[in-house]
């Protein structure tokens, strides 16, 4: 993914040092902007799956139930069972090699075991607990709670024998280190789930006592067969076996506070892919600031899709492998499409063999890697197959933070709301309203209109801003002010917030104001058709109505006139288990006698279901929104002009201001007086299909583009401060990967303007040796003469003397 190793090519002038793409960047720092270092050798694609040897039968068993483990190089797998018996074996995997050994060790190892756990800290393994005994003969069964450590640098197994109180025996539990500690939580002692929490230091094992520890907040129920990760300094647990509560919840524990946190799925609607579904048996690791879920036993399937967290936006999304992968995920899908036409008996849609699902597997992580081994497959077999998958590295989208920041700093606002009867003021910027909003949109123009219509003594009234508007740039114009009779400031507020962000900042869950507040927006929603925002609201409310504010919400919705939300309440209070609790209240007792009647007609004959197979308009996103604008749906409300070799393409000042520090400091103090700005980066001037490429990537977050692109832009998040080098990793990585025979004289012509002479060099390589296909493309005629002659020196040094003496003889 994001491979930061020096390409050993020195000579190039470029245009990066040690910048580690994850790594937020000074741009004041000059020194990081000197060399463009590439990588021209063996790369892996990002999100390929590649399936490595598998472990041959002499060296260890087929397994599931066991665990890995990543110390430098190599994987370790201890444990598990193979379908007969419990095993205590250490096997050696060297990523480097992709070869398989049994690991060196002496003295004696914890007895044969499954569903324990395994860790790293220093230079040794730590295993903790599991469930031992002859599962063949099913005699001497027991769960274990003793500690072992395994030294990689000898070999030496040691048990580790600690006085004092121990936790209870347990198998299938999670563990983890953090701060020189080993920590357990949950599990299954026998007979019960547990969820306590031991900790015990690593650091000295003279003085090593297990402490059991105070655990707050939102405890996870006792649950099994569940993963843990630590990531941003917390653990998070997702899903695993709770009994009859099995969830798809994402917990997540603060070490500093001892304190847990439910991460609720509902807020996590905000337009992003739902959470997996439930399951047990799965693996979660941590890599960057995501969390990656994958397999395990999910309603009776083994999906085998990889679900991916990130931790600092909380959204969910499924990673769809790379067309080279190895994991049959593309031939899992087409086989599903055959199959659901094909399958008129309702046979078991998987053939779980070929999709690469499956369960009690083990996951480690050895750099931009994650290495699965194992498991169980289909009809209970056991797997012996290693799977390697390519992360990606590269830092967040900040879109939606720099809009965000955009509407709360209110620098460049060029339109003041003037809202309900009060006439409360909020102010705004048109380029982003006009992008999101159609009925916003309309009141803009008719204010425009009005204004206009209005000439010189309008200007005057409004008082002066900083902002010039469309074609008089010249000059100040005054604040575009636009009444809203139907909004307050707070509704409207929220709806603005979300036109910025395409998120709305949920308030406190099941607070009856909160909930009302998001009920107002929902009407504004409804008023000025925002489908999106409508879906957000629903979910916020229907999340959080419950026995204490069903009735106020019932009522509001019932004011507003908001029938789907009415309806929600209404069967919420009819529930057996609710019913009676809610008529016992003191609102019940104050609520309109025609809303009493409404719900005990309702209890007494409920309606008929109606189901609607109606797809639910889920509206435009941000995105989507900010693209159609950038493609000419925002050529109306264009404020500046941006001049790339002569050539002017209008834009919008608030979205560049947004998006660039570069042009938020040119447009506070440097705003130049005919609203024209010389486009270039650095020196040098980007081509048109460049500059059109990184105003993609302003506007709306865009990183595909060709890789001749690249080389142009790749200084562009330096020299326009953008928040992180997103746009550079992405790149960096394109013209490592994506160089080819029919892209590479356009590469060449744009290394050679940007003075890229690693790339330069890296694309006369190939030229020279499929010079054959080169010469037949077109774009070779166009070259300017001095690279031709950079060809045809290439191709002299290339031939060697012999075949010059050769081609000779034939003359």
């Amino acid at each position: 993914g994001c491979n930061t190793a020096n390409s050993g090519i020195s000579q190039g002038v470029g245009i990066l040092s040690e910048v580690a793409p994850s790594v937020d960047f000074d741009h004041s720092c000059s020194d990081s902007v000197e060399y463009l270092t590439l990588n021209f050798g063996p790369f892996e694609t990002v999100h390929r799956w590649r399936r490595l040897p598998p472990c041959d039968e002499f060296v260890g068993a087929r397994r599931s139930k066991h665990t890995v483990v990543a110390y430098r190089d190599a994987i370790y797998v201890f444990g598990g069972d193979n379908g007969k018996n419990m095993l205590n074996d250490l096997l050696r995997f060297d990523v480097k090699d992709c070869s398989w050994c049994r690991a060196f060790t002496t003295g004696t190892p914890p007895a044969p075991r499954y569903h324990h756990s395994a860790v790293v800290y220093g230079s040794s393994m730590f295993v903790f607990g599991g469930y031992t005994g002859d599962i063949y003969s099913n005699s001497n069964l027991k769960n274990k709670n003793d500690l072992f450590e395994y030294k990689f640098a000898t070999g030496q197994w040691t048990e580790w024998k600690v006085e004092g109180s121990l936790p209870v025996a347990r198998s299938a539990h999670g563990a983890t280190v953090y701060s020189d500690k080993l920590w357990i939580f949950a599990g299954y002692d026998g007979n019960a789930r547990l969820n306590d929490m031991w900790t015990i230091s690593l650091q000295d094992r003279e003085h090593a006592c297990w402490e059991e520890i105070e655990q707050s907040g939102e405890i996870p129920p006792s649950c099994c067969n569940f993963p843990v990760a630590v990531c941003r300094d917390k653990m998070f647990v997702f899903s695993g076996q709770s009994g009859a509560k099995i969830t798809n919840n994402l917990f997540q524990f603060e070490f500093k506070g001892h304190m847990w946190t439910r991460i609720p799925t509902e807020h996590l609607l905000r337009g992003s892919p739902p959470p997996p579904q439930r399951r047990y048996g799965h693996t979660m690791v941590a890599f960057d600031r995501h969390l990656y879920v994958f397999g395990g036993a999910a309603d009776n399937t083994l999906p085998n899709e990889l679900h991916s967290y990130d931790v600092d936006s909380q959204t969910w999304e499924v990673i769809q492998p790379s067309l080279d992968s190895e994991v049959c995920a593309q031939q899992l899908f087409f086989s599903i499409q055959l199959q659901l036409k094909t399958n008129t008996k309702k046979q078991p849609l998987f053939d779980l063999s070929q999709s690469g699902g499956r369960l009690f597997h083990a996951a480690a992580v050895i750099q931009d890697a994650m290495y699965i081994f194992g498991g169980t497959v289909d009809n209970n077999v056991r797997s012996g197959e290693m799977y390697r998958f390519q992360f990606s590295c590269y830092p967040k989208c900040t879109l939606h933070e720099d809009y965000g920041k955009l509407f709360e700093n209110r620098q460049f606002c060029d339109v003041e709301f003037i809202l309900g009867e009060r006439e409360e003021r909020v102010l705004g910027h048109i380029a982003i309203v006009t992008a999101r909003c159609q009925w916003l949109r309309k009141k803009i123009l008719q204010a425009r209109d009005r204004q206009r219509q209005g000439g010189e003594e309008g200007a005057g009234a409004g008082g002066p801003r900083d902002i010039p508007g469309g074609t008089r740039a010249s000059g100040n114009q005054p604040m575009l002010e636009v009444h809203i009779r139907e909004a307050e400031a707070q509704p409207f507020e929220v709806l603005m917030q979300f036109l910025y962000t395409d998120k709305i900042q949920y308030p406190r869950r099941g607070h009856v104001q909160d909930v009302l507040l998001i009920m107002d927006v929902y009407k504004l929603a409804l008023s000025f058709k925002l489908s999106r925002l409508e879906q957000l609201c629903v979910q916020y409310i229907e999340a959080s109505v419950d026995l204490q504010n069903v009735l106020s919400v019932c009522e509001q919705a019932n004011k507003l006139q908001l029938d789907q939300l009415k309806e929600h309440c209404l069967n919420f209070v009819v529930k057996e288990t609710h019913f009676n609790q809610v008529i016992m209240t003191k609102e019940f007792e104050h609520l309109s006698t025609p809303l009493i009647v409404e719900i005990v007609r309702r209890k007494q004959q409920p309606p008929p279901r109606v189901y609607s197979d109606q797809p639910v308009d889920i509206g435009t996103s941000l995105v989507q929104d900010m693209k159609a604008y950038l493609e000419g749906g925002g050529l109306d409300f264009c404020d500046i002009v941006l001049l790339l070799d002569g050539h002017p393409r209008p834009a919008h000042k608030a979205i560049l201001a947004a998006r660039s520090s570069y042009f938020e400091a040119m447009f506070r103090s440097f705003m130049p007086e005919d609203g024209q700005v010389n486009i270039s980066i650095g020196e040098m001037v980007p081509s048109k299909q460049a500059f059109e490429s990184m105003l993609r990537y302003i506007y709306y977050g865009d990183v595909n583009m060709p890789p001749e692109d690249s080389l142009y832009l790749f200084a562009a998040p330096y020299y326009y401060g953008f928040s992180n080098n997103r746009l550079q990793a992405y790149c960096k990585q394109n013209l490592e990967m994506n160089v080819t025979v029919e892209n590479v004289l356009q590469i060449l012509e744009a290394a050679d303007k940007t003075q890229a002479w690693d790339m330069k060099k890296h694309c006369l390589h190939i030229i020279v040796h499929q010079f054959i296909k080169v010469s037949k493309l077109p774009n070779l005629r166009s070259l300017s003469q001095l690279l031709l002659l950079d060809i045809i020196e290439s191709l002299a040094s290339h031939i060697s003397d012999k075949q010059c003496a050769e081609m000779g003889s034939d003359i």
